[in-house]
């Protein structure tokens, strides 16, 4: 049975399936490869009819490669058609939430249609990481700082 979904032609999975992404690299996998076999995997889930490919926010993770998923994102707005291509999820207080709307803005402007954000408000990390993410905000003043 095929279905249609937002006008784009599914699958014939019996419920919609979807890809949480982490990008992971480890030990005989580079970086660059475990990104490599993300835009594999997000091309083939694009043939094969899954509904949504996001990948996951995380910072100082140990193989995890996936710190900025607009980055990650805008590369495979250009590698795939059909695919819904979304964050799980972009956690605001490591971003002014202007730039945040104006990336994944600029993200849906290039894929219209096609572009989920997801958002939360949890820490994710350890609080060195969450000081060079600037939390609690300094102003211009003390940027020499």
């Amino acid at each position: 049975m095929t279905s249609s979904i937002f006008g784009v032609r599914q699958g014939h999975a019996p419920a919609p399936l979807s890809i949480l992404d982490f990008a992971m690299a480890g030990k005989g996998l580079s970086a660059r490869e475990a990104l490599a076999a993300s835009i594999a995997l997000a091309q083939l889930a694009d043939r094969r009819g899954f509904t949504r490919y996001w990948v996951a926010e995380h910072h100082s993770s140990p193989g995890v490669t996936t710190s900025s998923p607009p980055m990650l994102l805008a590369r495979l707005v250009g590698e795939t058609r059909r695919l819904r291509l979304g964050s799980g999820g972009m956690m605001l207080p490591n971003y002014p939430p202007l730039v945040v709307a104006e990336q994944f803005g600029l993200l849906a402007s290039m894929a219209p249609g096609r572009v989920d954000l997801g958002v939360g408000r949890a820490p994710g990390t350890d609080m060195t990481t969450a000081m060079a993410l600037r939390r609690g905000q300094i102003g211009a003043e003390d940027f020499p700082a």
